[in-house]
């Protein structure tokens, strides 16, 4: 055997493992982790110990109010031990519940489905402010962010709101909801007829 075959062998030995394996990145509601699907299968092709992951996250999310989603990061390292990183709920979590619905406009551009004045996106925007990828970003930044995403999910943002003609807002927009949903139940129904 030549001697740089030889060099080849001993600087395998010496050289460390590098893990490549990419980050697990996901929502989980808040203590209600589950070894069942989705979440599951996703550490499990990690080799993450399900069970105990799951106590971890739930006890980790207890003071937290149940179902709330919570973006998730876990980086696993060569021991199979994990990293888990909670952050806050997502800003369209926090437009929503401020808007008072619980889903955004299907068509953002032509219909509204909530309003939210200045001061709601101040405070969420101090809030996200807490999250590690807006650290280093000025609250300034994150107000124009989350009125872009407020445009994005069809909530308006005006400067004041009055209660009782929001409050009618909200009982008119119930109506459409339901409108929505029988459409789009026709349109399911129609389908599954044509593919039958």
């Amino acid at each position: 055997m030549s001697k740089s075959v030889a060099r080849l062998k001993s600087m395998k030995k010496v050289a460390d493992k590098i893990d490549h394996s990419s980050k697990l990145r996901t929502n989980v509601p808040a203590g209600m982790a589950a070894a069942g699907p989705p979440l599951g299968p996703m550490l499990g092709q990690r080799n993450i110990n399900i069970a105990a992951f799951c106590k971890d996250f739930n006890e980790r999310t207890a003071n937290i109010k149940p179902g709330i989603p919570l973006p998730v990061r876990v980086k696993v390292n060569p021991d199979r031990s994990y990293q888990l990183v909670i952050h806050q709920p997502p800003s369209s979590y926090f437009l929503k519940q401020a808007a008072g619905t619980t889903r955004g406009a299907m068509e953002p551009v032509r219909e509204t489905c909530g309003k939210i004045t200045i001061k709601h996106i101040y405070e969420i925007a101090k809030i996200k402010s807490q999250d590690p990828p807006l650290e280093w970003r000025s609250l300034k930044e994150i107000c124009v962010m989350l009125l872009s995403q407020a445009r994005t999910c069809g909530i308006e943002v005006v400067r004041e709101l009055d209660p009782k003609e929001y409050g009618e807002f909200l009982n008119d927009r119930k109506a459409i909801i339901e409108e929505q949903k029988k459409q789009l139940q026709e349109k399911r129904e129609a389908k599954m007829l044509r593919t039958a």
